[in-house]
């Protein structure tokens, strides 16, 4: 068996918008991993960037399931003693809308420098306007 290894120049890539109004966070992280990875491709190479560019519209009205908006913590530390604050996902959404969604999408993509590169390829928005229609886009459904 051999290494499929494709030139940058003969990739293409395809942007996608992906509607996460009334969907949950969970499956629209998902598809957009998949989509970014390039998962979806027959020259899918988990050593190189062959995936797409993904827009994500209405982060904000995603939907969690259960009692998650109340229960779900988000950590980060300062780094100094004492420093680890946390938030519900109930006021993350309100201070930053579309951090849930980076996050999440964020968490699975590969570590490392090629999982950074293909991070730079998520476009992710609170409301319905993005700034990306000339690039044509492609609705995806969940």
């Amino acid at each position: 068996m051999k290494t499929i290894f494709v030139k940058p120049n003969e990739v293409k890539k395809t942007w996608y918008v992906i509607d996460a109004e009334g969907e949950r966070l969970g499956r629209i992280a998902v598809k957009a991993a998949k989509l970014l990875r390039g998962k979806h491709k027959p020259e899918f190479a988990p050593h190189q960037d062959v995936g797409d560019f993904v827009i994500i519209i209405n982060a904000a009205k995603a939907d969690l399931s259960g009692n998650k908006k109340t229960q779900k913590i988000y950590y980060r530390h300062s780094g100094y003693p004492g420093g680890l604050r946390s938030e519900t996902y109930l006021k993350v959404v309100k201070r930053k809308p579309v951090y849930p969604m980076e996050r999440a999408v964020y968490g699975m993509l590969p570590k490392g420098p090629l999982g950074r590169k293909m991070y730079t390829h998520l476009k992710v928005y609170a409301g319905s306007e993005h700034p990306h229609a000339a690039q044509k886009p492609v609705a995806v459904e969940i």
